[in-house]
């Protein structure tokens, strides 16, 4: 029976922008500018169905023609939207983001949707949404009442609960809410912040070591660090497996939807039973394969998945 996975997260507008040559911060840019359905939660909820599982989205959207048209590419990708709350305006966020001239994030300005429309809808239906579904992913800095709500609903029902971080403004004054988590997925400058200790610039054997003490210290199960070019470090408290997943090489497009399509590869993995030292690669390639795309999603990634043994193909 295919794993049912809710994801509780945002939707997004991207505003894209890619310099046609060398990108001049304090100067006039010629180049293309590109309107892209986003969001880490949508992003994430889109991948996982391309990928095979049986997903719902948990969120707001608008009643706007774009919040229709997204609407529409979830439901036609196969994501569920039984959950998605509808709110005149408000209910999505926007993203403002100019990448330079190799893909990279060159600057970004970011529009939280208003969340009391989506805490609203937690407090309502969170529980059913959690009793019928096999997996959780959550991004636990929505605010604290959300990701309090899904993690004790979790709890209640004996479902997992992969978490992934946002700005870190619910994470770093609750860090009990890593506890409850199966795995918990971020950068290597948010882990900076969680571990409080040098992190970025590191060699990734050197990672290991306080990514091994934060997690023991705890009853977190499992943590990924994303190290951007250098790949990502792993650590399962549960089997004791620890290491360094190298990237792949790939034709570098747009950069921006690597982190949740590594989340999404990775989370996948895990859900489809294997090992973290297995389901890192799977989200090492699923990034690669959307870092060749222009949109925060890779569009063939069905397709892929499908030739890929790792996922079953």
């Amino acid at each position: 029976m295919n794993p049912s996975v809710s994801v509780i997260g945002t939707i997004f507008v991207d505003c894209k922008g890619f310099p046609h040559q060398a990108y001049q911060a304090n100067g006039t840019n010629l180049g293309q500018i590109s309107f892209v359905h986003g969001g880490v939660g949508r992003n994430v909820a889109e991948n996982l169905a391309d990928l095979g599982l049986d997903t719902a989205l948990v969120s707001t959207v608008d009643t706007s023609g774009i919040g229709k048209e997204v609407t529409a590419r979830l439901q036609q990708k196969g994501v569920r939207t039984a959950y998605l709350g509808e709110t005149a305006s408000g209910g999505m966020g926007l993203w403002l983001a100019i990448l330079d001239e190799n893909g990279n994030l060159a600057g970004s300005i970011s529009q939280m949707p208003e969340l009391e429309h989506f805490e609203r809808l937690v407090a309502e239906k969170g529980e059913d949404m959690v009793r019928a579904s096999d997996h959780m992913i959550l991004e636990i800095d929505l605010n604290a009442a959300i990701s309090r709500d899904i993690l004790t609903f979790a709890r209640k029902h004996g479902k997992p609960v992969y978490g992934i971080p946002g700005n870190l403004s619910v994470i770093l004054p609750h860090m009990e809410m890593l506890d409850d988590l199966q795995c918990f997925i971020c950068n290597d400058v948010e882990a900076e912040k969680l571990l409080q200790t040098p992190f970025t610039g590191l060699e990734p054997a050197a990672c290991l070591e306080p990514l091994r003490a934060f997690v023991d210290a705890r009853p977190l199960r499992s943590m990924v660090v994303t190290l951007g070019a250098n790949g990502s470090v792993y650590y399962d408290s549960a089997t004791g497996m620890s290491g360094h997943q190298p990237v792949f090489p790939v034709r570098m497009v747009d950069s921006s939807g690597a982190g949740d399509a590594f989340i999404s590869g990775t989370v996948t993995g895990l859900i489809l039973g294997l090992p973290l030292e297995k389901a890192v690669i799977a989200g090492t390639k699923v990034a690669g394969w959307t870092i060749e795309s222009p949109e925060s999603n890779c569009p063939d990634l069905k397709e892929k998945a499908a030739e890929d043994g790792l996922f079953g193909g």
